[in-house]
Order: C-alpha cells, then sequence, then structure tokens
C-alpha cells in the first residue's frame, strides 16, 4: 500500500504545482506584455530493484509563449507596444540587463524613466534619466524628446532613445520576476529596425478561456489523486483489520 501512497502523493504534488502556473497565467490576463508559461505532465518510470512497474507524473516547464498579444490603444503618451519581434532592454533586479514587452512606461519621482513593475528603462548609457519638462515625447523608433520646463512647444530637446533589441527567441528564458533574459547571459546590441506604437498598449498573450478550462482540468487531476490516497487508506485499514482477525 505504500507503494500506491507514494505514486499518488507524487502525483498530486506535480499536479499542485501545474494548477499554480496555470493560475498565475490566468492571473496575468490583464497584464500588458505578459508571455504565459508552457507545462506538461510526462510519465517517468520508477528505476530500482525489480521491474519498473511504477510509473510517476512528473511535470515539465516546456517554456515560454513567445505569440505577441493584440495591440490597445490608449492615446496616452508613455504607452508604447513593441511592433513584432523585439523587446523594450530594461534593468533587472539584480541591475543586470533584463528584457519586456509591458510598455507602460513611468516616470518616477527621482525622474527616471521605468516600467509599470518600476523597472528602469535603459537607454544607450544605462537607465534614462529625464530633466523637469513640461511635455515628454517617445518617437517610433524609441527616441525620447523633452519640452523644457519654461519653453516654447517648438523647443523639443532629444535626451535620449530606449534601447530596443531583438534575440533570437530560441536564447530567450524567463526568470521568476517575469523578465526575459538572453540564456548564460551576455550582451545584446540594439536593433535599429524595432519599432514602436506610441499611445498603445500589447495586452497579455494568455487565453482567459484555454487557462480556465485548464486550471479545471489540473483541479480535476489533483482530485483524481487525492481520491487515489484515500483509497490506499482504505485498502491498508483493511489490511489491518484481517490481519487482526486472523
Amino acid at each position: 500500500m505504500d507503494r500506491m501512497l507514494y505514486v499518488a502523493m507524487a502525483g498530486a504534488g506535480e499536479a499542485m504545482m501545474n494548477q499554480a502556473v496555470t493560475s498565475h497565467n490566468l492571473a496575468n490576463v490583464n497584464t500588458p506584455g505578459f508571455r504565459a508559461d508552457f507545462t506538461a505532465f510526462r510519465s517517468q518510470p520508477v528505476i530500482g530493484p525489480g521491474y519498473p512497474s511504477r510509473v510517476y507524473g512528473v511535470m515539465d516547464q516546456l517554456g515560454v509563449n513567445l505569440a505577441a498579444g493584440g495591440i490597445q490603444r490608449t492615446g496616452r503618451d508613455l504607452d508604447v507596444a513593441v511592433h513584432g519581434e523585439g523587446w523594450l532592454a530594461v534593468q533587472g533586479p539584480n541591475g543586470q540587463e533584463a528584457f519586456t514587452r509591458a510598455g507602460d512606461l513611468r516616470v518616477s519621482p527621482n525622474g527616471v524613466l521605468t516600467t509599470g513593475a518600476g523597472h528602469p528603462v535603459l537607454g544607450d548609457a544605462g537607465p534614462i534619466a529625464l530633466p523637469p519638462a513640461e511635455k515628454l515625447e517617445i518617437g517610433p523608433d524609441g527616441t525620447i524628446s523633452v519640452q523644457p520646463s519654461g519653453q516654447s512647444p517648438k523647443n523639443l530637446a532629444v535626451i535620449g532613445r530606449i534601447k530596443l533589441v531583438r534575440p533570437p527567441p530560441d536564447t530567450l528564458e524567463k526568470g521568476t520576476d517575469g523578465l526575459m533574459r538572453v540564456t548564460g547571459g551576455g550582451f545584446v546590441p540594439a536593433d535599429g529596425g524595432v519599432r514602436l506604437e506610441v499611445g498603445a498598449l500589447e495586452d497579455s498573450n494568455v487565453n482567459a478561456v484555454d487557462a480556465m478550462v485548464s486550471l479545471i482540468e489540473r483541479s480535476r487531476q489533483f482530485e483524481m489523486h487525492i481520491k487515489l490516497m484515500k483509497i490506499a487508506e482504505v485498502n491498508d485499514r483493511a489490511s489491518t483489520q484481517l490481519m487482526s482477525i486472523t
């Protein structure tokens, strides 16, 4: 009975982790530029003395769905969406370069251009710092222009350019912070061919209906393993009673 219990327990643990990934995708259905995670179950035979008669269920994280989301017009000057393949370069929590498609940009109290999640946006020489200005414009190529305080609208000064990159998709990996990075690190040069749509945001590429159906399926799988654990308990109790009678 212990073998049956361990197999069911291992399957329940893997199903719970799979359910957590699906729940995370569903929770970010409205997060700009979010990329869904792929998961799948596979059978893993138990290798040991005797025949491999037991098989455990193992969850594999297959990667990230890099398909583009829909573009929604917002009319906000600091909202940008990346056209086609390409990424915004930002500074990750560890200080290293990372990439995102979330274009809901903000200006921090310190005058640093950041994403909505608070990650500093990188330019050609590091994080982009903005001077006090009455107006800020972002061009399709990522060029940032400002109207200095006290100046006329005609006096726009170019202060920098957002670093836009296009690394090969098969070299990207997703971190626990939701940012993309090049596998093994390394420098990614700016790509002048990447273009932005200003006044718009890219939606998450999570399909809410598909994610909800997958979440229900994962819940049923978890319940099935829990029921199997209860059956193992009932069988063990019955065996104990038979041994007592004997």
